[in-house]
């Protein structure tokens, strides 16, 4: 006897969850490398500094609280800020500049050339995370880029060092692995900064 269309209907959300997740651990190696590039800026003085628009923008208070606030008892803190927690310094850039500055215009005056700078779009197409990656590098720092679909255009851009990517268009589906990815790089970033050269990750310096 077949599935009622109720059941398929469950059987659809999950399993359209399916692939996303195991496309997370089939890329754990550009991950450890991402988070090994972190490690190796923060070891020298620098800091997260994280943006994204819309619910991406919750990420980023999201993953700076990680870094700075580790949720793992006896973790130590790191540096890290979010671009989008100053409300009176996004709305000022927005209404003088334009909404697609409101981070490229910040970055040359928080940031130092040891610093990361993780932008965070759920389909690769947010100008203004696009704008603030491309001013990231300008400035020296290491450039990482979260994103879901195919990309978009972060994909294409050359300012991206390392591109994290939850291959699915479903933008719910999306932003659950994003949630899983960043927590892997607050915790590994961790494991790098304790044991430089863990057993196996030779090929990543």
């Amino acid at each position: 006897m077949g599935r009622s269309a109720d059941e398929l209907s469950v059987a659809e959300i999950f399993d359209r969850r399916v692939a996303p997740v195991a496309g997370v651990a089939d890329d754990a190696e550009a991950i450890a490398r991402a988070c090994h590039a972190m490690a190796l800026r923060l070891q020298r003085g620098g800091k997260l500094i994280v943006f994204g628009t819309g619910a991406a923008s919750t990420d980023a208070a999201h993953v700076a609280a990680e870094f700075v606030h580790p949720a793992v008892a006896g973790t130590r803190p790191l540096p890290a800020i979010s671009l989008t927690a100053d409300v009176a310094t996004l709305t000022g850039i927005a209404e003088r500049s334009g909404l697609p500055e409101i981070f490229a215009r910040q970055i040359p005056v928080v940031a130092a050339a040891d610093d990361v700078a993780l932008g965070i779009s759920t389909d690769g197409h947010s100008d203004s995370v696009l704008r603030g990656l491309r001013a990231a590098r300008a400035a020296g720092l290491l450039t990482v880029g979260l994103t879901g679909g195919d990309g978009g255009d972060l994909a294409a851009l050359a300012s991206v060092d390392h591109l994290l990517i939850v291959r699915s268009h479903d933008p719910q589906v999306v932003k659950e692995g994003h949630v899983t990815i960043y927590h892997i790089l607050a915790e590994l970033v961790q494991v790098f900064l304790e044991q430089p050269r863990v057993p196996g990750t030779e090929a990543l310096s």
